[in-house]
């Protein structure tokens, strides 16, 4: 499994390396009155890619030569196979199952490309090493990774991270069909320099904390665990864009293990009708966060911003050219999901 970064790195000239456009969310009296519970928590995310996604292409070796079946027949690196002969295939061990069972005559494999799906044909051929039917694809079926959680209600336990799209190293906005959260603990830290984001390293500890149901430009979105143990966790009230202000301001991140600390930021600029949802620009001026980590670092993503006792927004961005500032996306938006 590869690792996809959950925080996307920006310059100041750039526009965001995410792909994607909500508009900005409503927020009214209602949503002012719930209550959350403050995340700053770096989770661990496992994937599923909702299929078996094709990551390279290479010959089968037969008795009678060499073959290339899956890409004679059209298929491309960053295709996902979905089905074969109208049997969904949801990991690499339902792909190989199928191609077995074909014993060598020809399928049908249903193909997503971006967002369009098409069947296509293609015979596998019996590779004379493994004595196996292939098609002549290196392929993935899970993708794994670190965020933080920014937000989780209190009366129905539903979470947001993130705070933008998770994207694979093209910076192409990936889609999933389930995910797993687990808790993770993190045990070291690549300091952010200019030029080069920085990053948590994390160890996923297999206590399943939560599960996800959709991903998309603002984020990841699920349930946490009933067993979960808020005892400790803070309560919030949320608050819109319009109620920001340039000044001080404070993060919940985790650099260190599995508890989330305060750290201290500035709020350098508000934009409540960013098209793009980069809704404020921020500074770390926390001289801990600064020793530690250089600034804003992959997988601090999600972190939730606190400005004046309410929940206002997360950090999603680092900028490039100083990883001490970033961009943070308002809660509206992450709310309306």
């Amino acid at each position: 499994m590869r690792k996809p970064k959950f925080l996307i790195a920006a310059t100041l000239v750039a526009a965001c390396l995410c792909v994607g456009f909500s508009p900005i969310g409503q927020f009214d009296a209602e949503a002012a009155a719930i209550e959350y519970y403050i995340g700053g928590m770096t989770a661990g995310f496992t994937l599923s890619a909702g299929g078996a996604e094709i990551i390279g292409l290479n010959d089968v070796v037969s008795e009678d030569g060499i073959h290339r079946p899956a890409e004679d027949a059209g298929i491309k690196i960053g295709d996902c196979i979905c089905a074969v002969g109208g049997v969904p295939v949801k990991s690499i061990t339902d792909l190989n199952a199928a191609l077995e069972r074909s014993c060598g005559k020809t399928v049908t494999l249903r193909v997503k490309r971006g967002g369009d799906t098409a069947d296509v044909q293609a015979t596998p051929v019996k590779e004379k090493k493994s004595g196996k039917y292939k098609i002549g694809v290196l392929i993935r079926d899970s993708l794994a990774g670190l965020g933080t959680v920014t937000y989780i209600r209190k009366d129905n336990l539903r979470f947001g991270a993130l705070g933008h799209a998770v994207c694979d190293e093209n910076r192409n906005p990936l889609e999933i069909s389930t995910s797993t959260v687990y808790r993770c603990s993190i045990v070291g830290v690549n300091k952010g320099v200019r030029g080069k984001a920085g990053e948590l390293r994390g160890l996923f500890l297999g206590e399943n904390i939560a599960t996800a149901e959709k991903v998309c430009a603002q984020g990841l979105y699920g349930t946490f665990s009933k067993n979960y143990d808020f005892s400790h966790s803070e309560t919030v009230e949320a608050a819109p864009v319009s109620e920001a202000t340039i000044g001080k301001a404070v993060i919940y991140s985790t650099i260190d293990g599995v508890c989330p600390q305060q750290y201290e930021i500035a709020i350098a600029k508000v934009d409540a009708n960013n098209k793009e949802c980069k809704n404020f620009v921020i500074k770390v001026t926390d001289e801990r966060l600064l020793e530690e980590t250089g600034g804003i670092v992959q997988g601090m993503s999600g972190s939730p911003i606190i400005q004046n006792g309410k929940l206002i927004g997360a950090v999603t961005h680092v900028f490039l050219n100083d990883p001490t500032r970033g961009y943070g996306i308002g809660i509206e938006n992450m709310l309306c999901n």
